[in-house]
Formats: structure tokens, C-alpha cells, sequence
């Protein structure tokens, strides 16, 4: 597991750098990762960083009211999720995690202990934060993917 001290947004951006870059050099055709944390520990700053460093332009919210956000960035389709206010497991069903493209899927799933059945998880992150900074905590199915992260994170 890599734990990482966050002290300020711009290294959460930062990870987020990280972990987009390790997607980019994985060959998949699923990718998910799912997103712990308590309101305000840096979830959306982190997708955030994951979805710039893939090449989206635009800006970036909270799904919190809508469910699901999308992005089709090149060769991707992103489903950003938060299920922070899912009741039943029909709620996200109507979501179509699993729907079938012919790009390359990234699911971000925040508030994942909501969801009520086990999925295929590529990555686990925790975030907490105290009154100094954040903390990341992750977990990967590949190590490689794992190295791949800390590399590009240390050495920016």
C-alpha cells in the first residue's frame, strides 16, 4: 500500500497527475477506482487532476446532485460517481456502470460503500485530512500500477 501526505491542493491535483499517467500506460479495457474519504477530504479535487492530466479541458463537479458526470476525452469514457446519496441498489443500476463501449472506460466511484455489491476495483483510495494536510492511502490490484503512481509523484 502507498501512503502519501497531501499538504495542500495543488499535490492532490498532483496525484491525480499520477494516477492518470499510470492510466494511460495501462492497457485495459475496464479501469476503476474507488474514492473513500469524508466530505471535504479531496475526492472531486482528486478526479479532477486524474481528468486533466487525460486531456479534459473543461471544468470539473461534484456529481453529488446528478449522480454520474461523463467524459469522453480521446480514447476514454469517464464515468465520475457519487454515491453519497444512493438509497437502493436500483439507484445505481439506472447508472449502467457496466454498459458496453468501444472506448476504453474509467469508472470513479466516490462514496464506493454505497453500492451494495461487490465490482472489479483497479485501485483503492482512502483520503483523510486533519488541521496539517491530507492523506492518501492506496491500495492496487497491479503493482505495477502502484510503482507507476509513486514514481511519477515523487519525482514532480
Amino acid at each position: 500500500m502507498l501512503k502519501l501526505q497531501l499538504q495542500n491542493e495543488s499535490r492532490t491535483l498532483l496525484l491525480g497527475s499520477a494516477i492518470g499517467d499510470a492510466i494511460k500506460n495501462y492497457d485495459f479495457n475496464n479501469f476503476e477506482i474507488h474514492l473513500n474519504g469524508n466530505l471535504g477530504a479531496g475526492k472531486t479535487t482528486l478526479v479532477r487532476g486524474i481528468l486533466r492530466y487525460l486531456n479534459w479541458k473543461d471544468v470539473v463537479t461534484s456529481p453529488s446532485y446528478t449522480l454520474c458526470e461523463e467524459y469522453e476525452i480521446d480514447r476514454w469514457l469517464v464515468l465520475h460517481v457519487d454515491l453519497y446519496r444512493i438509497n437502493s441498489i436500483e439507484d445505481v443500476e439506472v447508472l449502467d456502470l457496466d454498459r458496453k463501449t468501444d472506448m476504453q472506460k474509467i469508472v470513479l466511484i466516490e462514496w464506493p460503500q454505497n453500492l451494495q455489491t461487490d465490482r472489479d476495483i483497479d485501485v483503492i483510495i482512502n483520503l483523510d485530512h486533519d488541521h496539517m494536510a491530507r492523506h492518501a492511502s492506496i491500495k492496487c490490484k497491479d503493482m505495477k500500477i502502484e510503482s507507476s503512481i509513486k514514481t511519477f509523484y515523487e519525482s514532480n
